[in-house]
């Protein structure tokens, strides 16, 4: 693999062209990303070795105990992102508010602003089951020289420039999308290279796979336990196969694989959808579209919604274009 496919710094170099206004900090800010993701795979590896599993001891803002990993990829990531002085502020899941970054100079003319979910899935590290990070990069709105405000980063989803995730697993992938296609980078622990081994990733247009949580069911919007339903019928190519992992990276990683569609709606739990809309949602929303999926909120494209609030969540559903509208469909007629 490692003599005949190119390693993602290459990929980079070769599509520089898709960026006519930018004057390299995209590629910079990827490859700082790659770096981060690196540091992240060496400790989620060790994970039973070291005493890095379990509760870090406090809640993040969204009152949901942090784990240790969740702690230190977002430390990670933050470091990574300032220390190269390619980015004018930093909004994670794990943080409060977000971070202006001003550089060496004080300058505040970086034009871009990331966000991220830092650890996506860190409960299941102590289990040994795969976890990711999820990134999304705008650029700024507001002028060059002055610090960032919450405007550059309440932007809808259809304005990002790039989002990716990277899945820790059996081996270690990084995928992104600048709006170009997808492609999926793989690892080589030895060489610390990472190779291109997914290249323009499509989601087939349907499926037999649908993931959510059932044990939530009594919790469903009726147009959800409908649609449930429709797929655990013996009909046509049906009953589906249920798959639920309960990280989203691993889960939306392996429908685009093979197939299917990834639910979490809202609920009598969650009224407005647990995940995250800018720092979850979005970012996996724009990978599923430019790979040929759909992603809605069960009535609206993900993308079109504009956030209000830096933690805002949201329903999501995503996948495989025909089975995302079929599920749209039952929410059309049976609503909440």
């Amino acid at each position: 693999m490692t003599k005949t496919r190119p390693t993602l710094g290459e990929f980079i170099i070769d599509n520089q062209q898709d960026f006519p206004y930018s004057t390299g900090e995209l590629s910079r800010l990827i490859r700082s990303i790659r770096l981060a993701a690196k540091v992240v795979n060496h400790e989620v590896n060790k994970a039973g070795l070291v005493d890095i599993t379990g509760a870090a001891g406090e809640q993040n803002i969204q009152g949901e105990d942090q784990q240790k990993l969740d702690v230190f990829a977002n430390n990670i990531f933050i470091q990574t992102l300032t220390n190269r002085e390619i980015v004018c502020g930093i909004a994670s899941e794990e943080n409060d508010d977000f971070i202006t970054i001003a550089g060496s100079r004080n300058d505040h003319k970086n034009k871009y602003v990331v966000l991220m979910d830092p650890l996506d899935g860190s409960s299941n590290i102590d289990v040994n089951v795969s976890v990711g990070t999820i990134f999304s990069i705008y650029r700024r709105v507001t002028p060059l020289g002055t610090p960032v405000t919450s405007e550059d980063f309440l932007q809808p989803g259809n304005l990002q420039v790039a989002a990716g995730y990277i899945i820790y697993g059996t081996s270690t992938m990084l995928v992104y999308t600048t709006g170009h296609g997808v492609n999926g980078f793989t690892l080589n622990p030895a060489l610390g290279s990472w190779y291109l081994s997914h290249p323009d990733m499509k989601f087939p247009e349907n499926g037999n796979i649908y993931s959510i949580n059932e044990g939530n069911y009594a919790h469903f919007p009726t147009g959800v336990k409908k649609y449930i339903k429709y797929c655990q019928e013996e009909e046509g190519d049906r009953p589906y196969t249920s798959r639920y992992i309960g990280s989203m990276v691993s889960d939306i990683h392996r429908n685009m694989i093979k197939g299917g569609i990834y639910i979490y709606p809202k609920s009598t739990k969650y009224d407005k959808g647990k995940l995250r809309l800018l720092y979850e949602c979005n970012p996996m929303a724009f990978i599923v579209e430019q790979a040929g999926g759909k992603a809605s909120d069960g009535y609206q494209r993900v993308m079109d919604i504009m956030p209000t609030e830096l933690h805002e969540r949201s329903a999501i559903f995503c996948g495989s274009k025909k089975m995302v509208e079929k599920a749209e469909a039952f929410m059309k007629e049976f609503g909440d």
